[in-house]
């Protein structure tokens, strides 16, 4: 079965009958003038459909005892063949998606037939919706849906249909990864490996962090990347200690680590790795007494990993192992004290967002994948440590998909060498 199908039927079994799903794949915010910002789909619309194209609207219709499914795409006129080259046509996005090509339209004739579903579907053997489902996903508590801008002419026409957010349902399925999922997870992670292997190839020649953000950059884009899975955070000596530093503009200097939490992204999956490398290639004592300390809680964590266990038990696992530690070489003397060192949790989600949408309330379940991501970071003495490695969750415990990207102390500086 076409994997977009077996998503879409997953989804469909989870809606309530007479309803209506409508999902755009979204347009790329304006920048400046004429300029737009990179097109990024709407990682719910590819979920369901696998297609990679602005402006183009999902339409499943779930009755008592059949459903439809429907596509609709912009048309390719002369101006746009000529300026922006041809769009997507109705038997490539039959192809991709599993929508039978007699489904899809073109825009114009979707407003149509919506009203035409609502006036009791003349044409199809289906109910009357009582209900529409939207991603409801808010950037901000404070900021409306991207979807009920989207779908305006229908929610100010239609206002007998009862709101429902789709994102419930979207953000459990989207938690299980298909075998297909988590190998253009492990392509963008063997990606990633070949770009920090060129940071350590090149760190002791370079003088500032963007250098280094242009080495790993062209890496990736030789290695077939689609970009980078997020901001990359290449954050020397102290600027290490901020959690999401991304100016990535200060000098390098002598003595001091370089942590690099970077990723690559393939066919829209994108990893999530860190790394901490001294930058002239030795890491000195102190260095090393603390990059072990978040090593072992790295390791030891992603051991704990296992279906059954909650987040919180995760968390709790990796905070007190690193109290436990902190303690024995007197960085703290108080559990409570080591929320000035360590302030963030253990891990999040990985898939199409690189923080995935996910239910964290869950215990955790086979096909999950996830981040391991401790850390030390402590500011007056200008050193930040985070270790971070991408886990598939096994019936039979934690596999290590990031586990040929070399972490252990003697690695490094042989590689660095």
């Amino acid at each position: 079965m076409n994997v977009y199908v077996h998503n879409r039927k997953q989804l469909l079994e989870k809606m309530e009958v007479e309803s209506v799903l409508l999902l755009n794949s979204g347009k790329a915010p304006h920048k400046t003038t004429d300029q737009f910002y990179h097109y990024t789909p709407n990682r719910n619309f590819f979920f369901l459909t696998g297609i990679e194209e602005e402006n183009v609207i999902l339409m499943i219709v779930k009755g008592k005892k059949q459903f439809y499914t429907f596509l609709f795409i912009e048309e390719t006129t002369e101006y746009t063949r000529k300026w922006y080259g041809e769009k997507i046509t109705k038997e490539e996005a039959s192809r991709i998606s599993g929508i039978d090509v007699s489904k899809i339209y073109y825009l114009n004739k979707f407003e149509p037939m919506f009203r035409s579903l609502m006036t009791y579907a003349r044409g199809l053997a289906i109910e009357h919706p009582r209900s529409l489902y939207l991603d409801m996903y808010r950037v901000r508590p404070t900021l409306e849906p991207v979807s009920y801008y989207e779908f305006k002419s229908i929610l100010n026409v239609y206002k007998e249909l009862q709101l429902k957010n789709i994102n419930e349902h979207l953000s459990y399925l989207r938690m299980f990864k298909s075998d297909d999922e988590v190998k253009s997870l492990q392509h963008a992670i063997n990606i990633t490996n070949s770009g920090l292997n060129r940071i350590m190839d090149s760190l002791k020649n370079r003088n500032n962090e963007f250098e280094v953000e242009a080495d790993f950059l062209h890496e990736i884009t030789l290695q077939g990347s689609n970009g980078f899975s997020f901001n990359p955070i290449l954050a020397s000596g102290e600027n290490a200690t901020v959690l999401h530093y991304e100016d990535n503009n200060s000098p390098l200097k002598e003595g001091q680590l370089l942590l690099c939490d970077i990723g690559a992204l393939h066919k829209n999956y994108g990893s999530d790795i860190t790394r901490t490398y001294p930058i002239n290639g030795t890491f000195t004592k102190r260095q090393k007494q603390l990059y072990e300390i978040v090593l072992e809680v790295n390791k030891q964590s992603i051991n704990f990993v296992k279906p059954g266990i909650t987040w919180k038990d995760l968390n709790t696992f990796a905070k007190d192992l690193l109290i436990k530690r902190c303690k024995e070489i007197n960085l703290i003397k108080e559990e409570h004290e080591i929320d000035t060192y360590y302030y963030h949790s253990i891990g999040h989600f990985l898939g199409l967002d690189v923080h995935d949408v996910g239910q964290y309330d869950k215990e955790l379940c086979e096909g999950m994948v996830l981040t391991i991501e401790p850390g030390l970071y402590i500011k007056e003495e200008g050193i930040g440590i985070r270790i971070e490695d991408d886990i598939l969750v096994t019936k039979n415990g934690a596999k290590n998909l990031s586990e040929g990207i070399i972490k252990e102390i003697k690695d490094i500086e042989e590689y660095m060498s």
